[in-house]
Parts: C-alpha cells; structure tokens; sequence
C-alpha cells in the first residue's frame, strides 16, 4: 500500500510512500534509529563542543521544542479539559515511541507535576552511548510544554533515574525563576570565570619570570679593578627587592676580594620611599661587617634631605657628587693611581 493510517489511542499517524512523507497528528515527521542514528548525532554534538556545552544544547533545543508542542498541542486541552492532559501526554508520546510517559500528582493549581517514565528513547540512548547519565533533552522538553500551557516558568529536577538502577525515571516539575536561557548564561559566565582565572595563571607565572629577570638585571654588582666593585641601584626598591640586593651584594663580595663598594645612586626613583633610603644604612653596615667599605655617589639634593630625614648616619660612608669622583678616591685608597699614557711613557724613559 502507497498510503495508509493508524489510529493509535487517538492519536493519528499518516504514511504517504509515493511522497515519501510521515504526518504525526497532521504534521509533517521522521523517524531515526535510537542506537545508531541518534547515538551518531548526539555523538557528533559532543565531540565537536564538549559534555558539557553539547547538554546545554540539548536542554535549550527540549525546552524550546516543547514550548512549541505545548503552544500548538496543549493550550487547548489546558483551557477547556486540562484534566485530560495526563492521559493525552501518554497517548501522544507512546505513539511515538519516546517510551512509558505517566503525569503523576497532577496539580495544576500549584503549577506542580510529577513525570514517571520507563524505557524512555533517552534511556535507551544513553545506554548505547555507554553513558550512566541521560542528557537534559526529554525534561526541559516537558518543562517547556507545562510552561507554555500554564504561562508561569516551569523548571524541573531528577528525583530518581532508571540509569542509576531504579524501575523508572520520576521527575519533578515545578515553578521556578530557572530558564533554559539562565542556563545558558550560567555556562557563559563559569568559562569566563575560568578563562580568567587562566590568563590571571598566565599573568602570574609571566610577572615571575619579569621579576626573575629584573632581579638578574638590576642593580649588577661591576668589579672596576682589584678590590674595587660598584652597584648602580635603580628604579624604586621595596623590602623583597631590598633585601636581595643585600643579599646578593654581600655574597658576591668576597668572591671579588672587595676593599670598596661604591653604590652609585644616580639611577634611583625621585620618588623615593622609606625602603630605598634604609637600604643604604642596612648595605653599609652589612657591608662593613666583612670588611668592605663603602662609598656613595650620585646623591641627589633631594636623595640627601631624604637621607638626612631618615637619620642616617652618613658620615659612616665616604660620598661623592659622581662616580668618577668615588672611582678616583677608591683607587687611591688601594694605593692605585690613573695617569695618561703620555705620562705613563716619560715615567718609563726616567725609569731606564
């Protein structure tokens, strides 16, 4: 036969196979294999967008799905017989074959329902893709057919389902400020939370790395000659950087058999803080504890009333306006001189 029809408990199923065409109570349908069809298309959702976006998926297309059934199908029934909804909705959908759909606590003046099924598509679905989870499809999809037709804002939850080993799946229906579309945007706003908390991951492990290579690269210790090292402090230091550059200045000494350090100021912040200025008073007096003494050099007017303010003692250290001055001085304490070479070669003739 080329057409036929079948009247399943009411509910009308139409084949024309000269056009190639499937009516379900007038209305244009198809059908796909569960295990294999629906399993490939579901698959290929996942794989292309993750569990978790591809469920999302899946329960905004139920909900919007059954926003539409609810509007085209339900509406009526609702207004003139809502007493009859639960019957119809099993008769509807077990034509279907979506599986044993039973409305349980019909309260439709509390906007409350309770959904039992048994050997759901879904159910069998997730079983052949090896899930012990069922996907958010089938009750969005009722959700969005009970708020079509009580015009509140339905939402659902899962009281018991047939993949953890019950005899049915029951869920619970029920008013609520919850919508697909939040969901959605729950979603959106948990991976822009992770996200940043990536790139704030990201930052860290970068602003590491730059303070590891501004430790390196600031304030170097420079041997001049024999006995005679110089520091250049630059920039601003607070009591991290403060104290590896004391640090790092007292253990590097004695590997250069330092008689003198020179720090050399010029390269620090006009706007100096408290730990900057410390640093000098806390660096000489480490610094003479081995030994070493030390000059300063490039003081500002400003880096001097500093100084002054901060009550240290200066006099402790020898200073000078530049660090030619300061190399000039050390090299005469360690009994060393610079001369022109002219000079140096009229020193050599009086010599022979």
């Amino acid at each position: 036969m080329n057409k036929s029809n079948v009247n399943i408990a009411g509910v009308n199923i139409d084949w024309e196979l000269d056009k190639g065409s499937l009516t379900f109570e007038g209305n244009d349908a198809l059908m796909f294999w569960i295990s294999s069809s629906m399993k490939t298309f579901y698959d290929a959702i996942e794989e292309i967008s993750g569990f978790e976006v591809s469920d999302l998926v899946l329960e905004t297309a139920g909900y919007n799905q059954g926003v539409i059934v609810g509007e085209d199908v339900f509406s009526k029934l609702w207004e003139n017989q809502y007493d009859d909804i639960p019957s119809f909705i099993h008769n509807t959908y077990a034509a279907a074959g979506w599986g044993d759909f039973k409305v349980d606590e019909w309260d439709p003046s509390h906007h409350r329902f309770i959904m039992r099924l048994k050997d759901s598509w879904d159910y069998k679905l997730s079983l052949s893709r090896g899930k012990n989870t069922g996907s958010h499809f089938v009750p969005a999809h009722f959700a969005g057919i009970f708020t079509a037709i009580t015009k509140r804002n339905i939402w659902y939850k899962f009281n018991q389902s047939q993949l953890d080993g019950h005899s049915e799946t029951i869920i619970e229906f029920f008013p609520s400020e919850i919508t697909a579309k939040y969901n959605m945007h729950e979603l959106s706003r948990k991976k822009e939370a992770a996200k940043i908390l990536q790139l704030e991951a990201l930052v860290e492990d970068k602003t590491r790395d730059l303070q590891k290579l501004v430790t390196r690269l600031s304030s170097p210790i420079i041997p001049v000659l024999d006995g005679i090292v110089v520091v250049p402090l630059i920039g601003a230091y607070d009591p991290e950087r403060a104290e590896e550059l004391v640090v790092k200045t007292l253990y590097n000494l004695p590997s250069h058999k330092a008689k003198i350090l020179i720090l050399d100021l010029t390269g620090l912040d006009e706007d100096l803080n408290d730990h900057t200025v410390s640093l000098l008073d806390k660096i000489g007096a480490a610094a003479a504890l081995i030994g070493t003494e030390t000059f300063l050099v490039g003081i500002s007017p400003e880096l001097s009333m500093r100084i002054t303010r901060a009550d240290i003692p200066i006099n402790n250290f020898s200073y000078f306006q530049t660090l030619q001055h300061g190399i000039h001085y050390a090299l005469e304490k360690v009994g060393l001189k610079i001369v022109k070479l002219e000079c140096a070669e009229e020193m050599e003739k009086l010599n022979r």
